[in-house]
């Protein structure tokens, strides 16, 4: 395997990520954005079909959600308050897709995306042997 995720001691010990990603492979994917192009969704359906874009996009690479090193995720107007909707369209991904994606992650809020509908876009890096 080309990636090992680490929560190293002396840092907050959370379910949704890993701080550190140690990659080995000599394969590097980089993913551009993806949202749920049926913009007509909300923020939790939008994150579970953006999470299952990023995994068709994997798979065309022979790649998985184990080789990825590191997701960025972009909301609009983020607000504490959005957390938990955002991690059931995760949530919901990663059970539809049999999958547990917990590489380190980075959530920014943002002002808009691309077209004025799209709550969310998932960006991600992976590495494979």
């Amino acid at each position: 395997m080309a990636v090992t995720l680490i929560n190293p001691d002396g840092l907050p010990q959370v379910d949704v990520y890993h701080h550190v990603a140690v990659a080995s492979g000599s394969k590097t994917i980089y993913l551009a954005g993806q949202v749920a192009w049926d913009a007509e969704l909300d923020l939790a359906t939008q994150t579970e079909q953006a999470y299952v874009n990023v995994h068709t996009a994997l798979k065309a690479a022979n790649a998985s959600f184990k080789d990825l090193v590191r997701v960025r995720v972009y909301v609009v107007d983020w607000r504490p308050e959005k957390m938990p909707e955002l991690l059931k369209g995760i949530e919901s991904a990663m059970a539809r897709l049999g999958e547990k994606a917990t590489p380190p992650a980075t959530l920014i809020g943002v002002a808009s995306l691309d077209v004025p509908e799209h709550l969310v876009e998932v960006e991600a890096v992976a590495v494979i042997d």
